[in-house]
C-alpha cells in the first residue's frame, strides 16, 4: 500500500495526514473485497526494512496501529471478518501483541472475508522461519529432501490459497520482499495511483484487468481450451 506519505506531501501535510488517510482506505477495501465475496484480502501494512524509517514516522505507525486494533475491530467482527496477523511480531512491545492476540482470537470463528495484516513481514524471512519450523517439528528429516508440500503447511499464509492477484500502489513496480514463495503463479498489476486514493472503483478496474487474463501455469492456449 505505496503512496501515503507522496499524498501528504502533494497537499502540504504531514505525512501522519497521509498514513491515517491509508487506514481510511483500508477500511474501504476490506468493505469493497466483502461486498464482492472475495475471501482473503492481505494487506502489506510494514515491512522488516520499514525500520530503517525515520524513529518518529516508526513509532507512529505503531501507535496508529494500536489504535485500529483497539477502535476498529468490533467493526470488523460485526461483519464476520476474520483478521490475521503475519509477520515477526517478537519487537513489538506487549500492548501491541496483546491487542492483536485479542483481536486475532476475537475474530477466529467468523466466516466471511478472511482479511490478513503482514507486519514487520518478509518474504525471505517467511521462508526461512517456515523451513526452520520445520526442521524443529522433524529433526529426522534431512533439508536436502525437503518438498513444498512439506513446506506449506509452516508458512506465515498456510489457512490461504495462493494469492490470485497482487495490487501495488503507487507507481512502483516490484515485489519488495512480499510473499515471495506464495506470488509464484499470482498475476501482477501495478498502478500508479496513491494508495489514499486506491478506492473501489480503482480495486473494481484492478479485477477487471485479472479477469481478461489467461492464466496456463505451464500449458498452452490450446490445452486450457479444450479443458485438458
Amino acid at each position: 500500500m505505496d503512496g501515503n506519505g507522496r499524498w501528504a506531501r502533494k497537499r502540504f501535510l504531514p505525512r501522519v495526514a497521509g498514513h491515517k488517510r491509508g487506514v481510511d482506505m483500508v477500511k474501504e477495501i476490506i468493505k469493497a473485497c466483502d461486498e464482492r465475496k472475495i475471501g482473503y484480502l492481505t494487506l502489506f501494512a510494514f515491512s522488516s526494512e520499514n525500520w530503517r524509517r525515520p524513529k518518529d514516522e516508526v513509532s507512529l505507525l505503531m501507535e496508529l496501529f494500536c489504535f485500529v486494533l483497539e477502535h476498529e475491530i468490533h467493526l470488523l467482527h460485526s461483519r464476520n471478518v476474520r483478521l490475521k496477523i503475519i509477520g515477526d511480531l517478537q519487537p513489538f512491545d506487549d500492548k501491541l501483541r496483546h491487542l492483536i492476540r485479542h483481536a486475532e482470537a476475537l475474530t477466529q470463528a467468523n466466516t466471511g472475508l478472511t482479511v490478513s495484516i503482514a507486519v514487520n513481514y518478509g518474504g525471505r524471512w517467511d521462508i526461512l522461519q517456515a523451513i526452520s519450523h520445520f526442521m524443529r517439528a522433524h529433526p529426522e528429516r534431512s533439508v536436502a529432501d525437503l518438498t513444498e508440500q512439506d513446506l506449506a503447511p509452516y508458512l506465515s499464509l498456510h489457512y490461504a490459497p495462493e494469492p490470485d492477484l497482487f495490487i501495488r500502489t503507487g507507481g512502483e513496480q516490484r515485489i519488495s520482499n512480499f510473499l515471495l514463495w506464495q506470488l509464484a503463479y499470482t498475476e501482477l498489476y501495478f498502478t500508479d495511483t496513491l494508495w489514499p486514493e486506491f478506492n473501489a472503483t480503482a480495486l473494481d478496474d484492478a479485477i477487471a484487468s485479472f479477469q481478461k487474463r489467461e492464466r496456463r501455469y505451464g500449458r498452452t492456449s490450446e490445452q486450457l481450451a479444450s479443458g485438458s
